[in-house]
């Protein structure tokens, strides 16, 4: 089993930065690909980023793209979330989460998640 946990979240002023980490026990994150997901209020979870096991190929949703950065540290079994230049529709609660796929944007194929950090960008 895989438990994830979410931090780093808060509330910024517009143009600030964040960085989010996930950091899993349990067992290590070496084999799974990995993505960032986020929830806002009345709207459907959405992915933000991923990356394959080792964190060298990285995918976007076009409206992060050059502001978010994910990145990896498996010795570590740590998942990051550079977010920079936020914006107030950055606003939402996010979530990290594991899937034996890489590549992929849709949350069925996600296996485990965490509780989800709230980040909140003021204008």
């Amino acid at each position: 089993q895989v438990q994830l946990v979410e931090s780093g979240g808060g509330l910024v002023q517009a143009g600030g930065s964040l960085r989010l980490s996930c950091a899993a026990s349990g067992q290590t994150l070496s084999s799974y690909a990995m993505a960032w997901f986020r929830q806002a209020p009345g709207k459907e979870r959405e992915f933000v980023a991923g990356c394959n096991w080792s964190g060298g190929i990285t995918y976007y949703a076009d409206s992060v793209k050059g502001r978010f950065t994910i990145s990896r540290d498996n010795a570590k079994n740590t998942v990051y979330l550079q977010m920079n230049n936020l914006k107030p529709e950055d606003t939402a609660v996010y979530y990290c989460a594991t899937s034996r796929i890489s590549g992929s944007t849709w949350r069925s194929n996600y296996d485990y998640w965490g509780q989800g950090t709230q980040v909140t960008v003021s204008s």
